[in-house]
C-alpha cells in the first residue's frame, strides 16, 4: 500500500475534503515501476530491448514525462489509499484536484471532495419487535405448478378446423418489399404458436382463421426499432402457405400423469411434493423479509439526515455500476438510456428515494456496529472468503493477502462487520404475529398476495401509494 497521509475537512451536505500526500519514497518507487514498463519498448545502444535500467529510462524520457505517466497509472491506487487512510465511507464519485508535479524528494499532493455516509444516532434498540408471518404453501400456486407441468407434457395434434389463438400452425413463407424478396424474409416448415408474440406485430393475428392448405398474404410494418436496420419502419408482404393447424392437447390430471411427469405414484403425492417445495421456498422468503424488516426497524429507531444531494450521488453511483456491468455484455451507456426510454437525470431522480433509504439503513447498521464494538477477527475474514477463493481457484489466505496488497482489506472488514451486526440484530429481535405488528404499527413481513409497493408495513408504503 502506498504511504499516503491525509487531512480531512468536513463540508456541508455530508461531504468532506481530503487533502492527501504521497510520501516521496512511494512516488520514487512508483516512478521506477513505470520506468520498467516503459523499458519494454525502449531500444538504446548497449542495452537489450526491455533491459534498460529504470534510472536510464527516466533520463531518456525526462523525469516530468515519467512522473506524468506514473500519475496516470497510479492515481487510482492512491485515491483508494487516501480514502482508507481518511477512514471514511464514500458515496458517489470524487471531485479530484491534483497539485503540481513534485521535484525529486518532494511528496505528491492531491485533494478530493466526495460525499460520505451520514452518521446515525441510535434510538432504543433494546427491544426490537417485528411482525413475522408463517410460511404457507398456497393451494393456487400448487395448482399453477401443476398446470405448468401439464403444459410441458402437452402434445400438438393436427386438427381440421380454422386456426385460433393458442393453436400452432406449420407454415412456409416468402417475404417481399415492393415486390422483391429480401434477405431473411423466407422460411420453410416453421411452427408458429398464434398469440405468442414471437413474430413481427400483426403477423400472427392475420393467420387466425386460416385452414390447412390455404395460401394467405400477410402484410406487416416492421417497427422503427427492429433489430435489422434495413427493415426498420418498412412495409413487407409475406406469401404464406399453411401446411397444418395443430391444437395443444393437455394430459389429464390423474395418477398416470403424476407418474409420467414426476415419477411419483399418485396425483396426491405430486401435490404434496409441490406443496412441500413451495413451503420451503416461502420459508426462505419469510426469513429474508424478516431480516429486511429488522434492519428497517433499526433504521426507524435511529435519527439520520440524508441530504438530497447525497441521495442523488448514491443513485448515480448505483446507475454507473449497472451500466458498467451491462457494458461487459456489449450494451453501451447510450444504448442503455435508449432501452430505458429515459435520461440519466430521470433515472437518478427515480432511484433517489430508494438510495436515500439504503443510506439510512447503512448509517443505522454502522451506528449499531460502533455501539456493540463489533470487530471481525482474522478467522471471520478468512471464512467470508471461502466461497470467492474457491471460485478463483485459490485459498482464503492468499485471497486475503491480495486484498491487503490492493488496499481492499478495510472494505472486506466493513462488509463482514455488517453481516455480523445484522445476524446479531436478527437474533435479538422478537418475532410477533403480523396481526400484533399491525396493531402496534410496527413492520411486518408481507403476505404472499400483498402488493410489493405497500406490503410488509414498510415506512415508505404511504409515499409509494401517493405516487
Amino acid at each position: 500500500m502506498p504511504a499516503v497521509s491525509t487531512t480531512v475537512t468536513e463540508l456541508p451536505e455530508a461531504r468532506v475534503k481530503v487533502d492527501a500526500e504521497v510520501a516521496p519514497k512511494a512516488v520514487e518507487q512508483a516512478m521506477l515501476a513505470t520506468a520498467k514498463v516503459l523499458a519494454r519498448d525502449l531500444r538504446m545502444p548497449g542495452f537489450r530491448q526491455g533491459k534498460v535500467p529504470p534510472p536510464v529510462v527516466i533520463r531518456r524520457y525526462g523525469r516530468e514525462a515519467v512522473l506524468d505517466e506514473t500519475l496516470r497509472r497510479s492515481i487510482g491506487e492512491w485515491l483508494v489509499a487516501a480514502v482508507e487512510a481518511a477512514e471514511i465511507t464514500t458515496v458517489g464519485e470524487p471531485d479530484v484536484q491534483i497539485g503540481d508535479l513534485p521535484e525529486a524528494g518532494q511528496p505528491l499532493t492531491f485533494s478530493l471532495e466526495i460525499g460520505v455516509r451520514p452518521e446515525a444516532k441510535l434510538g432504543d434498540v433494546s427491544k426490537l419487535e417485528v411482525g413475522k408471518r408463517e410460511p404457507v404453501a398456497d393451494a393456487a400456486k400448487v395448482d399453477a405448478e401443476l398446470e405448468q407441468l401439464r403444459e410441458r407434457q402437452a402434445k400438438l395434434v393436427a386438427v381440421d378446423r380454422p386456426a385460433a389463438e393458442g393453436d400452432t400452425v406449420l407454415i412456409s413463407f416468402v417475404g417481399r418489399i415492393d415486390g422483391e424478396e429480401f434477405d431473411g424474409g423466407a422460411g420453410r416448415d416453421q411452427l408458429i404458436e398464434l398469440g405468442s408474440g414471437r413474430l413481427v406485430p400483426g403477423f400472427e393475428d392475420q393467420l387466425q382463421g386460416a385452414t390447412a392448405g390455404e395460401d394467405r398474404n400477410v402484410t406487416v410494418n416492421f417497427p422503427d426499432d427492429y433489430g435489422a436496420e434495413h427493415l426498420q419502419g418498412v412495409e413487407a408482404v409475406f406469401a404464406v402457405t399453411v401446411h397444418e393447424v395443430q391444437e395443444k392437447q393437455l394430459p389429464e390430471l390423474d395418477d398416470a400423469f403424476a407418474e409420467e411427469a414426476a415419477g411419483v405414484d399418485s396425483l396426491d403425492e405430486l401435490r404434496e411434493d409441490i406443496g412441500a417445495r413451495l413451503s420451503e421456498q416461502d420459508e426462505a422468503a419469510v426469513e429474508r423479509q424478516f431480516r429486511d424488516a429488522v434492519i428497517d426497524t433499526l433504521m426507524l429507531a435511529a435519527e439520520v439526515e440524508v441530504p438530497e444531494s447525497l441521495a442523488k450521488a448514491r443513485a448515480g453511483e448505483l446507475l454507473n455500476r449497472t451500466i458498467n456491468q451491462l457494458s461487459q455484455q456489449g450494451i453501451s451507456r447510450d444504448l442503455y438510456f435508449q432501452m430505458a426510454g429515459k435520461s440519466e437525470d430521470e433515472l437518478i431522480a427515480e432511484a433517489s428515494g430508494e438510495a436515500e433509504r439504503s443510506l439510512r439503513r447503512e448509517a443505522a447498521v454502522a451506528a449499531f456496529i460502533a455501539a456493540e464494538g463489533i470487530e471481525p477477527a482474522e478467522g471471520d475474514l478468512l471464512a467470508s472468503l471461502t466461497g470467492p477463493a474457491a471460485q478463483q481457484g485459490t485459498t482464503p489466505e492468499k485471497l486475503l493477502k491480495r486484498l491487503d496488497r490492493d488496499g481492499h482489506r478495510a472494505e472486506l472488514v466493513s462488509d463482514v462487520a455488517q453481516q455480523q451486526a445484522i445476524e446479531l440484530l436478527v437474533e435479538r429481535a422478537t418475532a410477533i404475529s403480523v396481526a400484533d405488528a399491525k396493531k402496534k404499527q410496527l413492520l411486518w413481513t408481507p403476505e404472499p398476495d400483498e402488493d410489493a409497493a405497500t406490503g410488509g408495513g414498510r415506512p415508505w408504503a404511504a409515499e409509494a401509494s401517493a405516487s
